[in-house]
């Protein structure tokens, strides 16, 4: 594996809580779910997910498990702590269906980090920490750009809805670690040119219904209601600041 930056270590043996460095440490704890990146690929985004399990120790212990045949390259508990379970340049099983761009095998293109979650619960301060140390750490590796870390729903909006609502994006935006809207020039609603915006963005095809409930999820998460002209403009501002790269996709 490529050597981290400074202030990431990892380690194979968990130190008593009370040792922990003050820097971010990575203990592995490695899933038998991998294979190889398929056509030579290369990670070039990053899925961020919830396990929508009670404890991160059962979902630790169902990424592990041969039986289930579902992965992450990485698990954050909610107290901080990393565990990597897939080698990044091995393809690990965390996306399932979907697309982004032109990007079928979202698997292969991709790094997934799973964050212990059940779904209704905010996230805690250690464990967003940790992954935007994380997080910085993987996009100056591969070079990266925020505009490739989306969430699981982002690229499966019929099926998937994690990290969920509870999600801080405009958080990571602010430290470079992904995307936010920053204009707003409102526009009057319509369907199709939302669709066709939020595809430039990425977004794959799918019912307007299902990618305007991804789309707040991410970036207006206490809306609700029918499509208005804010989510236009949020959706305008994204998709001519970062277009998807539709070339540089492979199926």
């Amino acid at each position: 594996m490529v050597s981290p930056v400074a202030g990431i270590r990892r380690r194979s043996v968990s130190p008593p809580a009370a040792e922990m460095p003050s820097e971010l440490v990575i203990h592995d704890h490695l899933s038998p779910n991998f294979g190889e990146r398929r056509d030579g690929a290369r990670p070039d985004m990053v899925l961020l997910h919830y396990t929508a399990m009670p404890t991160a120790e059962a979902a630790l212990e169902r990424l592990c498990d041969p039986e289930f045949e579902v992965s992450a390259h990485y698990l954050i508990c909610e107290e901080g702590r990393v565990y990597r379970l897939v080698a990044e340049e091995m393809r690990a099983w965390h996306a399932g269906a979907g697309q982004w761009g032109d990007v079928t095998d979202v698997n292969s293109r991709s790094i997934g980090i799973e964050l212990a979650n059940p779904g209704d619960t905010p996230f805690a301060a250690a464990q967003i920490d940790a992954l935007e140390a994380l997080l910085a750490d993987i996009l100056a590796r591969h070079e990266i750009p925020a505009a490739r870390v989306i969430a699981h729903s982002d690229m499966a909006p019929e099926r998937k809805i994690d990290p969920g609502p509870r999600f801080d994006w405009r958080r990571l935006a602010l430290q470079g670690l992904s995307i936010f809207p920053d204009e707003m020039t409102v526009v009057a609603p319509d369907e199709i040119a939302f669709v066709q915006d939020l595809s430039r963005l990425g977004y794959p095809e799918a019912p307007c219904e299902a990618l305007l409930t991804a789309f707040r999820s991410r970036f207006r998460p206490r809306h609700t209601g029918p499509l208005d002209g804010i989510d236009m403009a949020l959706a305008r501002d994204l998709a001519k600041r970062f277009p998807v790269d539709r070339e540089s996709g492979t199926a």
